[in-house]
């Protein structure tokens, strides 16, 4: 009698606790953008995407919520991310979206569990370590895998995989905000910047534009206040032109092979590899590339067993030339076999009920990169330098940084496409400092800051963490980096 009043209690409590939580859910789906005070209050957010046992976990202090939105309910569409709050006083500061590119990379596989994020996959995947130079010190960061296709992102339509390109991932990730933020409320006037690396280089500009044009309509209005873009592609024949003239500076390829590339190879048309010597050429300089990281000139590259079985996979992507956009090849970054740790990670079911991913009973396939979607990609644009000059006379922030040993999308790369925009020098180049040590050089123009970070490769925190976390907080803060040894 007493185990079954004691049911019967636990059943009443239950009952009008989902009760209450249905009633706040659905008064979320009715919810007035100007209604909140920018306070964190967990029991205004999506408390049933809070994490509380994700295996291997160190122990915090701030919360972290991960699951799906659903962008399109008709095709099923549904987008994975993963949302930590601020270390400390996560209600007075800015809420940060990061991208990672690709196409086809996952922002949780790199971003969240390389790079920025709090907890880095710890070795062959069976748990995770603390980042004492996670970006989450100085913002509430949220990581997005998109588009559908990448990581956990999905989509019950199968025709979606098949318009993936530029203009599918910028919209779906706009509806992602709308719909995080009706889940997130306290969040939705807060100061707002979208960062990113590599092919996010696209992916932040196109979407910065996106929230800038819709803004002019106020029930779509978000605080955003600029864009900070790493290693980014941005104008396909500028970016080219770096990566020949990059691996000729750095002794990579011959002089002879160089000389036939600039004769050759016609960057700017439709056609480049319709000329049989630059075709020769350039795959003359992607097999030196074999032999080490692309992505990061000076570090060992990964000899296990696991982390060598897709390479021919990744080679044939690297030397695809049906058009202009820039070769893709899987590799590490700091430890050369991270990449593989996370799969291991992920692809775990504990891991995944804890993320809201399954039901710990079936598994979910989890990639850290997807190679169909780059081979699928039908929509690239060969430069968002308009873009660039839109924003900036729209008076967002917009910083720059390329880490100076990448051969991927090399510190030439960025220099020639900024300097095609032609902006007035407003800070000469200078180094700037990390504990009284030349972090790397930068220079300000009107409407944009570029800098440097000496001896990183392509993911500049995985090499240099504390001063990325350095150069992020005065981004944030809309200072430059620091100039001086002090």
């Amino acid at each position: 009698m007493i185990n079954f009043v004691s049911k019967v209690a636990v059943f009443a409590f239950a009952l009008t606790y989902s009760l209450q939580f249905v009633e706040l859910v659905s008064g979320f789906r009715h919810w007035k953008w100007s209604s909140t005070s920018g306070k964190v209050n967990p029991l205004e957010n999506d408390i049933s995407a809070l994490v509380t046992n994700l295996p291997g976990q160190p122990k915090v202090d701030f919360r972290h919520y991960a699951g799906y939105v659903t962008v399109n309910r008709t095709n099923g569409r549904a987008l994975f991310y993963w949302f930590y709050e601020a270390a400390s006083r996560p209600d007075e500061k800015p809420l940060v979206l990061w991208l990672n590119g690709g196409p086809g990379c996952s922002s949780v596989g790199y971003g969240a569990t390389q790079e920025i994020g709090p907890f880095i996959v710890d070795t062959n995947g069976h748990g995770l370590k603390f980042n004492p130079s996670s970006w989450n010190k100085e913002a509430n960061m949220l990581f997005l895998e998109s588009p559908v296709g990448v990581g956990f992102s999905y989509s019950n339509t199968s025709t979606d995989y098949a318009k993936l390109g530029d203009d599918f991932t910028a919209n779906d990730a706009y509806s992602f905000l709308h719909e995080w933020f009706i889940k997130f409320p306290s969040y939705r006037n807060r100061s707002f910047y979208i960062a990113g690396e590599s092919y996010a280089g696209k992916y932040v500009p196109e979407l910065a534009e996106l929230v800038h044009d819709r803004n002019k309509d106020p029930s779509l209005h978000i605080d955003l206040k600029g864009i900070l873009l790493g290693n980014p592609e941005t104008s396909d024949a500028d970016d080219w032109r770096g990566i020949v003239d990059y691996a000729w500076s750095h002794a990579v390829v011959s002089d002879e092979t160089h000389k036939i590339i600039k004769e050759n190879c016609d960057f700017n048309s439709n056609n480049i590899w319709d000329n049989e010597d630059c075709n020769k050429a350039v795959s003359e300089l992607f097999d030196q590339y074999k032999e080490i990281d692309i992505y990061s000139l000076y570090t060992s590259v990964c000899i296990a067993e696991s982390a060598s079985s897709g390479d021919d996979d990744s080679y044939q992507v690297m030397m695809k030339r049906s058009s202009t956009m820039m070769p893709r090849i899987m590799g590490g970054y700091y430890d050369p076999c991270l990449d593989e740790y996370a799969k291991a990670f992920y692809n775990r079911l504990d891991v995944q009920k804890a993320l809201h991913v399954s039901d710990g009973v079936h598994l979910r396939n989890w990639t850290i990169c997807n190679l169909k979607i780059f081979n699928n990609w039908t929509d690239s644009k060969p430069s968002v330098l308009p873009i660039y000059k839109k924003l900036i006379a729209a008076g967002l922030r917009i910083w720059v940084y390329s880490g100076d040993t990448d051969g991927r999308v090399p510190v030439l790369s960025t220099r020639y496409s900024l300097s095609s925009l032609g902006l007035n020098i407003t800070k000469a180049w200078r180094p700037w400092y990390h504990q009284k040590q030349v972090s790397g050089w930068f220079q300000e123009y009107e409407g944009l800051t570029f800098a440097t970070f000496r001896g990183a490769g392509h993911a500049v925190p995985c090499f240099k963490p504390n001063n990325s976390l350095a150069f992020f907080t005065s981004f944030l803060n809309g200072e430059s980096p620091p100039s001086t040894r002090s």
